[in-house]
Order: C-alpha cells, then structure tokens, then sequence
C-alpha cells in the first residue's frame, strides 16, 4: 500500500503507557487460546476456550516498552483511520449526509470501554456504546504469523471492517439489527449478526475501492492480502483450527468464501448500494 505519505488522524487515543491490569494465577489461558480468540473478531471465545480462564483481580503492573516496530504500526494505523475518514466524510457528503468520526484506541493488554472490560484476547472491535474502534497492535503479529494472512493491506482491512461498524452505526443499521436480535431465537440470531459482518466486510471493499480511485493507494498484491485475511478469519476456518469441525448455525462472522464474496463485491463496485446483505441469500 502507498500509505506513508497519508494523513494521520488526529482521532487515535493512545492508551498503551497505560499500566495493565494484572490476571490472576488462576487457570492461566494459554498463548495459543488468547491468539485463536484475538482472530475471532468476536466469536464465541468458548470455542478456543480449552486451557482455562484468568480472573481479573484489579492490580496493575507496568506495560511493556514499545518497540519501534510497534511505533510504526500504530502510524499505520493513524494513516489508514485518516484514510477512512477522508472516503467516509466525502461518500456521506454525496448523500447529503454527515459523518461522524469515529475514534479509534490502541491499548496494550487491556482498557475499558462503554461495552465493558475489552481485553486483547478479544480481538479488534468496535463498540457502538462510544463509537469507538478498539485495537491491541500485537493482534497484527498472529494475524501474520499464526494465521497466514501478512501484508499491510490485511491490517488495513481490520480497521476498515471495525469502521463499517461504525457507518452501519450511523446508519441505524446496528440499531435495527440489534432489534431484530433480541426478538429471535439464537440460532436466527446468529444468522441475523452474519448478514451484519458481511455488510462490514462489503464496506472495507467500498472504502478501499473509492482510496484508491482518489488517493491511488493501493499496489499490486494488496487484493490478494485482503482476501487471504478475509479468509482466515472465517467462522469455518477458525472453527476448523479450534474444534475441529464446523458448526454452521453457529456462525456468526460468516465464512470464509463469503467474507471474501463480499469484501470483493465492495472493493469491485465502490458503491454502498451494493452492500445490502440483508435482502436475499448470501
């Protein structure tokens, strides 16, 4: 991606000199648990649960010092939340629309936040009680080594799903949708949150296809990368790697072909109105 020479949005709460919270000995989640829950975006963390759980005792410990890897990604992520913001201000502009922009935290461990306790294990996500997008850099890491999916473009397609959130938020959509949830049986609930994360993956396609065509930001590659990363955090491919089988009505993020289904269809067509993943199959 030729994102060095972005703007940086001056939205990034950087909490990661925070100190952490320190977990109880208790049951001690392992590694591998806390990296298959973090590709979760948010999957029933039951499923990678295997090891144990940590009890949160309220005592704080320093964080760790950042490395200049870190600090590189965190300008990263300032230039690709300055990016959405220049696509999404101007596609609501056509609409005749205002956005509003969201913030995005960058913590290390764990912070708070008006959904609750967030903790690294849980992965990028967006909490529509503050509007606030949510990242512990060092999901990036496992995104590349564990789960096969590197390259910049992957890692802007992270933020660029947990910000379609936040336009479904403005929209009203996540408001619907959570009425509609809440009068549902779990298994039509979980449907009903797929059609929502899909719709998040088809506008990631739509704002990396409208920066590209204003700023020219993307290289060859780039689409590959998105794909491979779309692919991975698939309920089947994470349900394969952490149970060993796939639960289809459980899914809630969808799968893997469709995440890539409708991550391309934004990316090819630019256009929000192609994004309706709530009418018809998907």
């Amino acid at each position: 991606m030729r994102w060095r020479k972005g703007r940086r949005s001056s939205n990034v709460l950087d909490r990661r000199g925070s100190p952490r919270r320190r977990k109880a000995a208790g049951g001690g989640l392992g590694l591998l648990a806390i990296v298959v829950v973090a590709m979760l975006f948010g999957v029933d963390p039951r499923l990678v649960l295997e090891i144990g759980s940590q009890l949160d005792t309220g005592s704080t410990q320093p964080s760790a010092p950042r490395s200049a890897e870190e600090d590189k990604l965190a300008e990263f992520v300032q230039v690709i939340l300055g990016d959405t913001e220049d696509t999404w201000n101007e596609l609501f502009r056509q609409r005749g629309q205002q956005y509003k922009e969201p913030k995005l935290v960058l913590f290390s461990g764990s912070t708070h936040s008006a959904c609750g306790f967030a903790q690294s294990a849980m992965g990028p996500f967006y909490c529509p009680g503050d509007q606030q997008v949510y990242i512990d850099l060092v999901f990036y890491n496992e995104l590349k080594n564990r789960f096969g999916a590197p390259g910049d473009f992957a890692q802007a397609y992270v933020i660029a799903h947990e910000v379609g959130h936040h336009v479904q938020t403005l929209l009203g959509i996540s408001a619907q949708v959570q009425k509609a949830k809440s009068r549902a049986s779990t298994i039509e609930a979980n449907a009903i949150q797929v059609r929502m994360e899909l719709q998040a993956d088809c506008l990631s396609g739509v704002w990396a296809n409208n920066a590209h065509e204003a700023r020219n930001l993307l290289e060859e590659g780039d689409i590959e990368e998105g794909l491979t990363a779309a692919a991975a955090i698939g309920d089947d491919t994470l349900q394969r790697k952490a149970q060993g089988h796939v639960v289809p009505e459980s899914f809630t993020h969808g799968s893997a072909k469709q995440r890539q289904k409708w991550f391309s269809r934004g990316l090819k067509s630019g256009d929000m109105a192609d994004c309706d993943t709530f009418s018809g199959p998907i």
